[in-house]
Formats: C-alpha cells, structure tokens, sequence
C-alpha cells in the first residue's frame, strides 16, 4: 500500500507539525499517517484543505477526524502488527485505512449504507485489501469476528456499550469517547480476564454514536438545548 500524490509535502508538514510536534512518537502511527493520502477521503471540493489541522463534512451529517486525534486514538491502541481490530463508525474510511497498515485485518462498521460503499470503493481504489466494511448498528460491535486485540469508536457514546466490552480479547484495548456535545471525554478500556481498567484523557468533541447503545435524535437533542 504505497501511494504517491501532489500532496506529499503537505501530508509531511501535517505529520511534523500536528501530530510530532504534540508529542506522538510511535514511528509506525507516523509512518501510518505519512503514508495514507486523506485528500482521498474528503469531498473533492474539500481537497484543498484535507491536511489542515481540523475535521471535515463528509456528508450525512458526518465527518472526517482531525488527523492528531485519528493519530493518537491509533497510537493508543498499542499495535504491533498482528491484531483483529474492530472499528466502530466507517465514516470516510480513512482511520480504517491508517489502522490497516498496522495490523492485520480491520473490521469497520458503518450505519449509513451511502458512506459504506464510498468507503469501500475509496479503499479498493487504494489497494487496501486488509479492511472488512459491514453496514450496521455499530454499537453492537461485528461479533463474527470477535474477540478483537483493538476497538476504536469514531463518535460519542453515552456510556460504553457493553457489547464493545464483551468482544474486547484479553489484553485488548479499547478507544472510544464518552459524553454528550461539550462534555466528551476519550477513554481508554483495556480488558485483563474479566476485569476492566478505565484511563480517561482529555476533553474531544465527536459525532454522536448511534443504534442501541448510542445517542437518539431526541436525545442528542435535548443534551443540546
């Protein structure tokens, strides 16, 4: 998987500036996300922008993450190379895309049927072909093929989904943010037998998860007004 494009110094600017500079230094996340084109993943009237320090529409409501926190929710998942990782929320398919080089399959499950298949064709154009793109209630986890080494949630849930837990492999990490619009939180879950550990970081701002373990319309709502 190895792609070259009239955006390589700005892709090299926004690894040294937006993600070096802040102090996430796993050589392989860097590599990762020197290597995987975003402007791929944006709308094509957003690709003057794809590597500014901030996210982007990508339609249905959704959107591609700030490429420092698509850096650090993958480097801290600890990869090495050889996990099952489940990704919760398709979106554009880029954080699928940085994951892929990093492990060796990656599960991603996206709700919105029109995002899934641009997705999709967007990694198959690519020559990703170690990504598995489902339509579905990702709250719900893809148990299929669980247990899995990583998790990573790409929206807000209001408390963790239990599913998620379960299909968490020992030893397994989990990244997902918690809470309502300005009172999110990142979190990071790792199992150890059937125990659990819990380290909450910084503040984040996210789309909200939807299905059964995620945030209704109503809901979502409310925690606005």
């Amino acid at each position: 998987m190895r792609w070259q494009d009239e955006y390589a110094a700005e892709r090299a600017r926004m690894v040294e500036e937006q993600i070096r500079a802040r102090h996430i230094e796993d050589p392989l996340v860097l590599a990762a996300m020197l290597a995987v084109p975003r402007h791929r993943f944006v709308p094509p009237e957003l690709r003057v922008r794809a590597y500014e320090d901030r996210p982007l529409p990508i339609g249905a409501g959704q959107t591609i993450s700030q490429p420092y926190i698509v850096a650090l929710m993958t480097a801290l998942l600890h990869l090495s190379g050889g996990e099952v990782v489940l990704e919760v929320g398709t979106g554009s398919g880029y954080q699928a895309a940085v994951l892929a080089r990093l492990c060796s399959v990656v599960h991603t499950v996206e709700q919105y049927p029109e995002l899934a298949r641009r997705a999709q064709q967007i990694l198959s154009e690519l020559s990703v072909t170690n990504v598995r793109v489902h339509t579905g209630d990702g709250s719900l986890g893809w148990p299929a093929a669980a247990p899995y080494q990583g998790i990573l949630v790409t929206a807000a849930a209001p408390e963790v989904p239990p599913a998620l837990l379960d299909q968490l492999d020992d030893g397994g990490r989990l990244v997902i943010p918690v809470g309502a619009r300005g009172d999110q939180k990142l979190q990071v879950w790792r199992r150890i037998g059937d125990h659990f550990r819990m380290k909450s970081l910084g503040l984040v701002s996210f789309v909200p998860l939807r299905g059964l373990y995620g945030w209704t319309d109503r809901e979502w709502r409310e925690e606005i007004d």
